[in-house]
């Protein structure tokens, strides 16, 4: 079997699927990956430890709000990933619980980039919770679930690479990006062209635009999974998705 990739993607907010731009760019991403047997998909929106795991045929999250009625109507129906749960559970260290959160189902962060990437709904998903900021914690995380890549499983990190809400005033698609933003994703985007993984570990204290680019880490940690799980953490990626949306940065990125 080939092994999957793992991806760090930005997974935007609902009204990405109304965008033709970066839907496209997502949608031919998808298109140009080998298909994967099962998704696992750890989001910026479920920080919970211990680790938590997603039940099969739970409804989604809609975990957000002042958007249109319609994407409160949306569904991503999957097939069973009680499998998938499972093989996750038991390849967690014995003195580390892993919890099956029975009533929760995939949040935005996970199934609007889904939606777009796979749209037939064909393939199951289980979403992990975020477990701990810390990257080196996040690193060896993703370490240990390497192995599924060779199973036919995509993981991915979802989150945004900078996520300053609190300081944007233009809330339009193709609003100029502030200068915290250009500047974190400058430099985010030549510490992973040099796959530098201490660099962008010490972002707090080396990134430009901080805290301004995040103020909360949570959109930028899961990176650390999708590093972890690559098969060299400090091999260079290959960088797939660039630009702004909103302001934000939606570097996104993809490790053999």
């Amino acid at each position: 079997m080939t092994r999957m990739p793992a991806l760090y993607i930005g997974h935007g907010a609902p009204p990405l699927l109304d965008d033709p731009v970066w839907s496209g760019e997502l949608a031919t991403w998808a298109e140009q990956l080998p298909r994967p047997k099962a998704i696992l998909i750890v989001s910026a929106h479920w920080e919970s430890a211990p680790v938590s795991l997603t039940a099969s045929g739970a409804e989604l999250v809609y975990d957000f709000g002042g958007f249109a009625p319609k994407y409160y109507n949306m569904r991503y129906d999957t097939p069973d990933s009680t499998a998938l749960a499972a093989r996750i559970a038991a390849m967690m260290p014995d003195n580390q619980p892993v919890h099956q959160h029975v009533s929760r189902g995939l949040d935005h962060g996970a199934w609007v980039p889904l939606k777009i990437m796979f749209p037939a709904a064909d393939i199951p998903v289980v979403q992990m919770s975020l477990p701990t900021h810390d990257p080196a914690a996040l690193l060896k995380l993703g370490e240990r679930l390497r192995p599924l890549r060779d199973e036919g499983v995509l993981i991915m990190g979802s989150g945004f690479l900078t996520h300053g809400l609190p300081f944007l005033r233009d809330f339009s698609i193709d609003a100029a990006a502030p200068g915290w933003s250009r500047e974190f994703d400058a430099w985010a985007a030549e510490a992973l062209a040099r796959g530098d993984v201490d660099e962008l570990a010490a972002y707090r204290s080396k990134a430009p635009g901080m805290p301004y680019a995040h103020p909360t880490v949570e959109h930028y940690t899961p990176l650390f999974v999708t590093l972890g799980a690559a098969t060299v953490a400090d091999e260079p990626g290959e960088q797939r998705v660039d630009g702004f949306w909103m302001g934000l940065s939606k570097r996104s990125l993809q490790v053999a």
